[in-house]
């Protein structure tokens, strides 16, 4: 594993404090409410203010419609978006995993097509992996691709499927030759419209009612060719690569920014007594930004770090876990907790949502496993 420490540019900075007068304006302006990380929010309308200005597609060549700006330019935007609980899950995973993946193994017509949407915020995606009985374990998917005149069949469950019930296509891995010996081989990514015949979502409540996981079923709903990404039995290499762009973001460690943000400044001197507890989650939070920037810029320089991007997935989601944890101790501890406030919304919301955290993407204990196995062959 390799990391490296990273100074940001001074264009860098100049674009980071863009992003930070535009959300301050829009927050001032009541185009947002403050929510946590990608759980914040689904609006269609601000992902296309933010394509406006170039913020979305960054990555994205400009014959696609993007910007072609480098990974660590997008990643300082999706930093402060995050950071300022901006609602930014109707293109998240569009901008982050798709777009990638379309650039890396798509067709110049799958290109054309689905790019510059993406950059408009205009075309929505989804992620199709883990499965009732294949979560991390994504080399036991059983959801079926059956080859017929002019595309593919596929059948099967998908599940913890976000944003598939307000979004327009998901990349599903699926099965499309019989398990053998190697459980890696015979997986392909197909495009799925979800809106297509044979498609059913059904919603996966959290406790307090709101819907963002979904349940989605496939009975032999029809993927034309032209949809197929990348290699027919490549499915395995390309997931593992893809993984890359979604566990090492900035999501993994700012999920609860705006928790800690909110009790320091409700509870200033409450805060300052507890300076320690507050100093320590902050220095972490750091130091596990400090690797996520890292990957980016190994990322930009065409590297493919999926063991760093594992550890810093498992370091970053564990902290997230711990600042609610954390939070919720000092307020059991308050004798006045005071009325309902920013803190107490975005609280409730964490107590609901975290459990998820060391879950979705992996894992903590397939995370580590990866880690480890790459530490063992250093020997």
């Amino acid at each position: 594993m390799r990391f490296t420490a990273i100074t940001l540019t001074e264009d860098e900075l100049d674009q980071r404090d863009a992003v930070r007068a535009f959300l301050a304006d829009e927050l001032a302006a009541g185009g947002y409410q403050p929510g946590l990380g990608v759980n914040s929010g689904h609006s269609p309308e601000f992902s296309r203010k933010l394509a406006a200005r170039g913020w979305l597609g960054m990555s994205i060549p400009p014959e696609y419609g993007g910007h072609g700006r480098g990974p660590v330019e997008r990643f300082i935007v999706v930093e402060e978006l995050l950071a300022a609980g901006a609602p930014v899950l109707a293109h998240w995973v569009a901008d982050r995993q798709t777009a990638p993946a379309l650039l890396a193994y798509g067709t110049p017509e799958q290109r054309r097509r689905f790019l510059p949407a993406i950059a408009a915020g205009e075309c929505f995606f989804s992620v199709g992996m883990s499965e009732p009985d294949a979560g991390s374990d994504l080399a036991s998917v059983r959801t079926r691709g059956t080859q017929v005149d002019g595309g593919w069949l596929l059948s099967g469950t998908k599940i913890w499927t976000s944003g598939a019930h307000v979004n327009d296509f998901a990349v599903m891995l699926c099965r499309t030759s019989p398990l053998g010996e190697d459980r890696h081989a015979g997986l392909s990514q197909l495009i799925v419209d979800l809106r297509g015949q044979g498609v059913t979502i059904n919603p996966i409540t959290f406790l307090d009612g709101s819907h963002h996981f979904n349940e989605v079923v496939f009975d032999d709903a029809f993927v034309p060719d032209e949809l197929v990404l990348g290699q027919i039995g490549d499915g395995w290499r390309q997931v593992t690569s893809e993984l890359s762009y979604e566990r090492a973001g900035p999501d993994r460690y700012l999920t609860t920014w705006q928790l800690l943000e909110a009790y320091a400044a409700e509870r200033g001197a409450a805060a300052a007594t507890q300076a320690e507890q507050i100093g320590r989650l902050a220095a972490r939070c750091w130091s596990i930004r400090q690797l996520s920037l890292s990957v980016a810029r190994i990322i930009s320089e065409g590297g493919a770090p999926a063991v760093e991007a594992a550890l810093v997935k498992d370091l970053g989601t564990v902290f997230e876990q711990e600042v609610v944890a954390v939070l919720q101790a000092l307020v059991d501890d308050d004798p006045d907790p005071g009325s309902s406030s920013l803190f107490e919304r975005l609280l409730a919301r964490a107590l609901v949502v975290s459990p998820s955290f060391t879950i979705r993407g992996g894992t903590t204990e397939v995370l580590r496993s990866v880690a480890a196995r790459s530490l063992r062959s250093l020997r």
